[in-house]
């Protein structure tokens, strides 16, 4: 469809949502102020830069699939990152983990990384006008292997984590500083227990010790702010987590500390959605991981679906925009890794589209009425509203390929640039 025909289409769909006391306009102005940090892992399957002999299984992280054209270096995956954003309207982040720092083929061990090992990416994102948040990996790494880093009994490998995290805590400081904006530095560890443990007090008294002196060095908001992300269960980790949601959430409301919320990380039945509203009466900022578990967490790639929409939808009827962080968090090998990328991010914004385009104040208002026949029978009318309209001129007043022109852009880069990676 031509940019012509989508720009009359608009003007329809712009009077129907006008009839409904919904200004289209407004509604892109503040899609546009959604910034979602774009993950860098998806693009090589977690693997990251360091030149070791651990691997994925090295503390609960899974990968599934042999897509060919995975990134295999830096540059790669520089390139495949700038051809995603080019497809993704609006103005966004990168997410990075600490094993793809620029280690120019040298080892470099977790508890030594230093600023200079980002220096490229700064400059990186300086030349692709992004902003940068960090994460410490703790994860795929021999001195993971046994399931506890932060709360492991033995006091050396203990050490070893702290060590890395307050490194990566720096490094994060160090790029808020130097790129003039806040970094967010997210903390996930696997620690747990494949079956019942014995002790479950012991390993969460040595977290929040490591938490504790891990903390002790404060950086200005300025240059990065601290996230905890929680988990259900992970593999190896199925009766036990260290850090659950309840420990993170005590931990962080108490230290002024970011929860994160994984989307994966929570039983299946549970509603993210519905901690929006409790969380943040209490909390100031929120860090989200947008993902897709099916039937556990296994990080699907996102698609526009109902636990999406109900969040895109609680975050702005609770006015919370400005207040929440929002990061991609899956993976998937057995696709093209860019079409991943894309879809998910696509699909994030569509529903923050969606939900800047429904009539919040209308349906609070029935609502409080007790029309409550009239409130469903507006929420049921709201589903066939011409949003996907609006969505495509976003896209091309961003000069993104609206609709689905962008299965063709990564189909022709698949041709010139993945083929040459088998």
């Amino acid at each position: 469809m031509s940019s012509s025909d989508i720009e009359k289409l608009y003007q329809l769909a712009e009077e129907k949502y006008f009839q409904a006391g919904i200004d289209t306009k407004r509604a892109l102005n503040l899609l546009h102020g959604i910034s979602l940090s774009i993950h860098c892992w998806q693009g090589d399957d977690i693997a990251g830069f360091e030149r070791t002999q651990s691997n994925l299984g090295d503390g609960g992280i899974q990968v599934t699939g042999n897509y060919p054209g995975k990134a295999r270096n830096l540059d790669e995956l520089r390139k495949d990152l700038k051809k995603v954003y080019s497809l993704i309207p609006g103005n966004h982040r990168l997410n990075l983990h600490a094993i793809y720092g620029d280690f120019a083929g040298k080892y470099v061990d977790r508890d030594s990384i230093t600023p200079e090992h980002f220096a490229s990416w700064i400059e990186w994102a300086e030349q692709e006008n992004l902003k940068l948040d960090f994460n410490a990996t703790c994860f795929s790494h021999p001195k993971a292997a046994a399931g506890y880093t932060l709360s492991s009994r033995d006091k050396a490998i203990r050490t070893f984590w702290i060590e890395h995290v307050k490194r990566c805590r720096q490094i994060s400081a160090f790029i808020g500083q130097k790129l003039k904006d806040t970094v967010v530095h997210n903390i996930w560890i696997p620690d747990g227990s494949k079956d019942m443990p014995a002790d479950r007090w012991q390993p969460r008294k040595l977290l929040k010790m490591s938490l504790d002196e891990i903390f002790s060095q404060e950086y200005p908001a300025a240059q990065m702010k601290d996230a905890l992300e929680s988990k259900l269960f992970g593999i190896g980790s199925e009766s036990y987590v260290v850090g659950s949601h309840e420990f993170y959430m005590g931990y962080g409301l108490s230290k002024g500390k970011m929860l994160c919320l994984d989307m994966g990380h929570f039983h299946p039945t549970e509603s993210i959605a519905d901690k929006i509203s409790a969380i943040l009466q209490f909390s100031n900022e929120l860090l989200l991981h947008i993902s897709r578990g099916v039937r556990w967490d296994s990080d699907h790639v996102v698609v526009l679906n109902d636990d999406l929409l109900n969040l895109a939808l609680e975050i702005v009827r609770g006015d919370v925009l400005q207040r929440v962080h929002f990061g991609l968090d899956f993976f998937d090998a057995s696709i093209n890794r860019i079409g991943a990328w894309v879809i998910g991010s696509r699909a994030t914004l569509k529903a923050f589209l969606y939900a800047l385009l429904y009539p919040h104040e209308k349906l609070q208002a029935l609502e409080q009425e007790g029309r409550l026949f009239e409130r469903l029978a507006l929420m049921e009318e709201m589903k066939s509203m011409p949003a996907g309209v609006i969505w495509d001129y976003y896209c091309i007043k961003n000069d993104v390929a609206p609709g689905s022109d962008y299965i063709q852009e990564i189909q022709n880069y698949e041709k010139m640039e993945l083929a040459k990676r088998r």
